[in-house]
Order: structure tokens, then C-alpha cells, then sequence
């Protein structure tokens, strides 16, 4: 069952399950904690008419609320109330499957270790081919990883560009073939 919680500052934040809602209670405070729309008008029964259009307006536009529109004022209560609580249904968080425990993750290399494949797989193979003189041509690549054409240009942006931030240059070899090395610093 997923609980909203509206704060002072009209925020609206989902969580899964009431622990995790007592775990994340905002310190400035809630205007309500509801799980449903009846819910949500029984704790707002009290509240002026106009702190639904504030409530409202703080995530209208927002992402994931991009196409609703902020408004002036709700007409009554209870199209406030429901208009609310049908826009927090896109907060609801993914049903996550219970998942058995697991050894804790490594710490993220910081940017001035060497990134490193691990032995034998296929970055570590694509590495050692571009670390030739010759390089690799996209065939080679591609007949050691069993990786597409686009895949390999990817991996090679992406995967050794930006990730690991190895300088890889491209070229023609002699036969006219596309051809990736590392590149001599």
C-alpha cells in the first residue's frame, strides 16, 4: 500500500509502506498522511479552500506533473480532493520484488585510480585489441564479442569514453576499414 505524505510545504512525497514513513517524517512537520482519497478528505476537512490551489500549484508543471496546469481555486472540496489524489497516483512507487540479500557493493573508483576491466570479459578483451599498434577494425570487434556494429561504437563512447575516460581515436586502416586504437598520450 503506498502512503503520501503532504508537508508544510506542500511537497508531496510516496513511500511504500508505513516504515518508511515513520523512518522520513518531514522535520518541519505534515499537513496529512493519507493512503487513499478518503483519506485525504477526512484530514483536509478542516483546511481553507485555498490551501488545495497552494497544494496543487506547488507540483503542477513539475515532473512527473508536466501537463497539469496550476489553477486560481478548486470549486469545492471535494473536486479538490479528488483531482489531488488522482495526480499523486503518478508518485506511486514501482512494486519492488523482495530480493535476497546481497554482499555489499564495491566502492566507486574515485578519478584517479585507472579503470579496470575484469580478466576476461568483454571490455577486457575490446581493451586489449584497441591497445594494439594496429588497433581493432569493427569486424574484429565484433567477430570477438558477438557485439552489432552500433553496439561497439556505443561501447566504445560510451563504456570507454565517458566511463572509464580512455582517449580512443578512429581511423581508415590501409584496407579503407574502420579502425579504433587507444590513443598514445
Amino acid at each position: 500500500m503506498t502512503f503520501f505524505v503532504i508537508d508544510m510545504d506542500h511537497n508531496i512525497t510516496a513511500f511504500a509502506n508505513d516504515q518508511q514513513v515513520q523512518a522520513n517524517i518531514p522535520p518541519s512537520g505534515y499537513d496529512a498522511i493519507f493512503s487513499s482519497e478518503k483519506e485525504l478528505a477526512k484530514q483536509s476537512a478542516e483546511w481553507p479552500i485555498t490551501q488545495f490551489a497552494d497544494i496543487w500549484n506547488s507540483f503542477a508543471g513539475q515532473v512527473p506533473f508536466d501537463a497539469l496546469k496550476p489553477v486560481k481555486k478548486f470549486t469545492d472540496r471535494k473536486t479538490a480532493v479528488n483531482r489531488i489524489w488522482k495526480a499523486v497516483q503518478a508518485l506511486t512507487p514501482a512494486a519492488a520484488p523482495e530480493a535476497a540479500p546481497v554482499a555489499p557493493k564495491k566502492a566507486k573508483a574515485t578519478k584517479d585510480a585507472t579503470p579496470t576491466a575484469r580478466d576476461g570479459s568483454k571490455k577486457a578483451i575490446v581493451l586489449e585489441m584497441l591497445r594494439r599498434k594496429e588497433g581493432a577494425t569493427l569486424a574484429e570487434i565484433a567477430k570477438a564479442t558477438d557485439w552489432q556494429n552500433h553496439s561497439i561504437r556505443g561501447f566504445i563512447s560510451g563504456g570507454l569514453g565517458k566511463k572509464m575516460g580512455i582517449t580512443v581515436e578512429s581511423f581508415k586502416s590501409e584496407t579503407g576499414e574502420r579502425t579504433y586504437r587507444v590513443a598514445i598520450n
